[in-house]
Formats: C-alpha cells, sequence, structure tokens
C-alpha cells in the first residue's frame, strides 16, 4: 500500500511528538523530600536491618513462653512378647488356679504433661529482659541505618543540583566567550586587533570547553550516584527542583546540638540498651547458684494401667502432682566462669558507650565548625559575585570602546566564572553542611 507525501510527513510528525513524549515521561522530577522517600522505599539496607529487628522480637516472644505453664502430649505402644502368666494354684474348693500375672502382649498409653516453673533463680526473667534491651538495640541499629540513608540521598541530591549549577555556569561562561571570540575576530578583520589577540580567546575557548565536559560528566556521575543510593535504575533521568536558601540562619550554640546529640543519636541509645542487656547476662550468669524449682503435673490414662492391680487390658485413668527441686552443688566453679564472661562483657558495653559518645562530640563539634566556615564563604562567594560581574560589565564596556586590552577582559571573564563557582560551591556546601548538621545531631526528618 503506497501512502502519500503528505500522509508520510503526518506520520513522521506523530511518531516525533509521541517519542518526545516519552523522553518527557522518563525525566523524574524530584524534591529532596520525595528522594528520600523513594530511597527509604527501595533499600535493600534498610530490608535486611528491618528483618533483624524482626528477628530479635521473634527471639523474645520465645523466651517469654518460658514464664507460661508447658503442656506436652506424649502416646506409645508397646509390643511385648508373650510369656506364659503366672498362675497361683488354690484348692477346687477355693476356686481353683489364680492367674496373677497375665501376660498383656499390647500396651498403649496416652500421657499429659503439665509443667510450671516456679523459681529459676532469675534465669528466665533476666533472660526476657537481656532479649528484650537487645531487640530495643537492635531497633535504634535501623534508625541508624535509616538516618544514614537520608543524609546519603540528600547529600547525592545536593551533588547532583550542584552538578547542575556548575554547567549552567560552565555553559554560560563558553557563550560568552564565543561571543567574545566573534567580537574580537571582527576587530581582525578590520585591522583593529592582532592574530594574537584571537588565539589567546581560541586557546581561552577551548579551556572553557573542556570544563564543559567535565562538567557535563559531573552532572551524568551525580545522577548515577543518586539513582544507585535510592535504588533506581541507573540511567534513570532525574531533574532536581529544590533550590538553595540563600539567607544565613541563625544557629543555637554548639552545647545545644551536643546536647541534642546526647538525646537523640541512636547509636547512643542503642549501645545503652546493650549495656542494660549485659547487666540482665550478668544476673543470667549468677541464676546457676541458685536452686530450680518447677511444679509437675501427669495425667497417664493406659492399657494397662501399671499403677492399678492386677493388671488388666483395660484403660485406666491416674494423676500425679510433683514439686521438684533441684541445686546445682558442684560444676567446678563453672557459675563463677559464666559470671566473669558476663561481667567483662558488661564492662566492654559500658567503654563501648563512652567512646560512641565521645566520638558525637567530636564529630557535632567538628560539623558545627564546617557550618560555620560554610556560613562565611557564602556571604564572601555572594559578595564575590556582584562584584565580578561588574568588573565584567565594566572591562565589556571598555574592551568595545578600545579602551583596555584584550587580555583584560580575558581576566575579567575568567574572573567571573571563578566568583560565580565558588558561590554555587558555598550554596551547596552550606546545604549539606545543614544536613550533617542534623544527622549528627540526630534530628533527621524523614
Amino acid at each position: 500500500m503506497k501512502i502519500g507525501v503528505t500522509k508520510y510527513i503526518q506520520l513522521l510528525f506523530l511518531g516525533g511528538l509521541f517519542t518526545i513524549s516519552l523522553t518527557a515521561q522518563e525525566v523524574q522530577k524530584l524534591s529532596i523530600d520525595e528522594s528520600v522517600q523513594i530511597g527509604l522505599k527501595n533499600s535493600h539496607l534498610l530490608h535486611s536491618s528491618m528483618e533483624k529487628v524482626k528477628n530479635t522480637k521473634a527471639r523474645l516472644s520465645e523466651l517469654r513462653t518460658n514464664m507460661w505453664p508447658s503442656l506436652q502430649f506424649q502416646g506409645l505402644y508397646t509390643r511385648l512378647s508373650h510369656i506364659e502368666p503366672y498362675l497361683f494354684d488354690l484348692p477346687a474348693a477355693l476356686g481353683g488356679p489364680v492367674t496373677l500375672s497375665p501376660s498383656i502382649d499390647n500396651n498403649y498409653s496416652l500421657k499429659l504433661t503439665l509443667q510450671q516453673p516456679l523459681f529459676t533463680g532469675f534465669k528466665i526473667s533476666s533472660s526476657v529482659d537481656m532479649a528484650n534491651y537487645t531487640s530495643q538495640a537492635q531497633k535504634e541499629d535501623y534508625n541508624t541505618d535509616e538516618q544514614a540513608l537520608i543524609y546519603n540521598v540528600k547529600n547525592a541530591y545536593w551533588n547532583l543540583y550542584k552538578a547542575n549549577q556548575l554547567k549552567l555556569v560552565v555553559d554560560e561562561n563558553v557563550n560568552q566567550t564565543k561571543a567574545h571570540l566573534d567580537d574580537v575576530t571582527n576587530l581582525f578583520n578590520q585591522g583593529m586587533a592582532t592574530k594574537n589577540d584571537v588565539l589567546k580567546i581560541q586557546v581561552q575557548l577551548g579551556n572553557v570547553q573542556i570544563n564543559q565536559i567535565d562538567a557535563n560528566n559531573n552532572v551524568r556521575i551525580s545522577m548515577i550516584n543518586l539513582n544507585n543510593i535510592m535504588g533506581q535504575p541507573l540511567s534513570t533521568q532525574i531533574e532536581t527542583v529544590e533550590k538553595v536558601n540563600p539567607q544565613v540562619e541563625i544557629l543555637n550554640n554548639m552545647d545545644f546540638f551536643v546536647d541534642k546529640a546526647y538525646s537523640n543519636r541512636p547509636e547512643l541509645k542503642g549501645m545503652d540498651y546493650r549495656v542494660k542487656a549485659g547487666e540482665s547476662g550478668v544476673t543470667l550468669a549468677q541464676s546457676g547458684w541458685y536452686p530450680q524449682v518447677a511444679l509437675v503435673g501427669d495425667y497417664l490414662t493406659a492399657r494397662p494401667n501399671q499403677r492399678v492391680f492386677p493388671s488388666v487390658d483395660q484403660f485406666k485413668d491416674t494423676w500425679d502432682l510433683n514439686l521438684s527441686v533441684s541445686v546445682n552443688i558442684w560444676n567446678w566453679l563453672a557459675t563463677k566462669d559464666q559470671t566473669d564472661q558476663a561481667e567483662t562483657q558488661l564492662e566492654q558495653a559500658k567503654d563501648s558507650y563512652k567512646i560512641i559518645k565521645d566520638n558525637i562530640t567530636l564529630e557535632v563539634t567538628q560539623v558545627y565548625l564546617n557550618i560555620l566556615q560554610s556560613k562565611e564563604k557564602m556571604i564572601v562567594a555572594g559578595n564575590n559575585v556582584g562584584q565580578a560581574e561588574e568588573n565584567y560589565r565594566t572591562a565589556d564596556d571598555k574592551f568595545k570602546n578600545g579602551l583596555i586590552l584584550n587580555s583584560e577582559l580575558l581576566d575579567a571573564e575568567v574572573a567571573m566564572l571563578t566568583a560565580k563557582t565558588n558561590y554555587v560551591q558555598s550554596q551547596v556546601d552550606y546545604e549539606l553542611a545543614k544536613a550533617q548538621l542534623e544527622k549528627s545531631s540526630g534530628e533527621i526528618i524523614k
């Protein structure tokens, strides 16, 4: 079937629109909060950490069952070899021979056993406490992993934003240099500029074009890194919609953030729970010094029932109730050794708590000083941009009027590029420093 030229053009146009539509749909416009939510949803690390939390909860639930009565059922069938029954001879006047022990070859028994621990030397309660504290510590480990992921997403997001902004600065500089080259080329054609002036601009253009290649590559690498952290296909196209806040915020003093970190950091909370678990571990080890007391009850139906005399080939029901007391009189001081081990583990946990606390203090102090430095840099860099732009405008006017040399305008272009680059970097560095301060003080918001 032949298609007319007009129809063919229409199909190509529609196909082009469809392709453009698909391309537009592939670009994700994400805010920083949306990026965080995607990262939380897709993280394999968080999923593994949550499974650890579930594991410790299941372990805690298992140990708690030791506090309650246990009920066991046992069924037994035994086939015995046949033996001749024992006969007791009596005179005929008294009824003749009597079978005292009949041979019952098939034996059946059904037994229910109820056991309730009464006192275990605090073994059960301390093991439950230990498991409970361990479960709480694992929850804090999950919170630690979650906060680390949130910070990593924010860090990658702002780095992608910085890469895009630096690309815009470099693109602008390339366009300015091209315009400068056109002006100098025109002057050269009119005999008002030297060949050396043209070559200088061409070299400058080559340098900024190399910077442009690097800037484009940095955007791609930053986007791949963000996709990787969020658990998305690496080829996903992302457009950042967040904007940096140029306003400098007023911060509380450093002690405020240190105290916040002591209260909020999940690593410190988790280690505190592990210290408490260690204390329960010592109590658990010491339970070997105490007697173990339990109440045991049995209900038995058997055929024949050994407690019934004489034995008959019928099911008979009996029961018994026992109070069991056991004491480990001598075990070569194994209980002492177990207690010593538990106490050393407790001391290690206490030392780890202090180490983590000291590290948090150092981290918050360093981050706080970094954010103060970032604030100062952003203020200075912002002022430099305005001065560099004015310097470039003035130099460009003077150059067009023949009042300054070509090299002076090149210097003004480089100065403006440097000023804008520094300003973008200082803005993003300030945002990253704020995110790091949130993480360090344990105030990260999902």
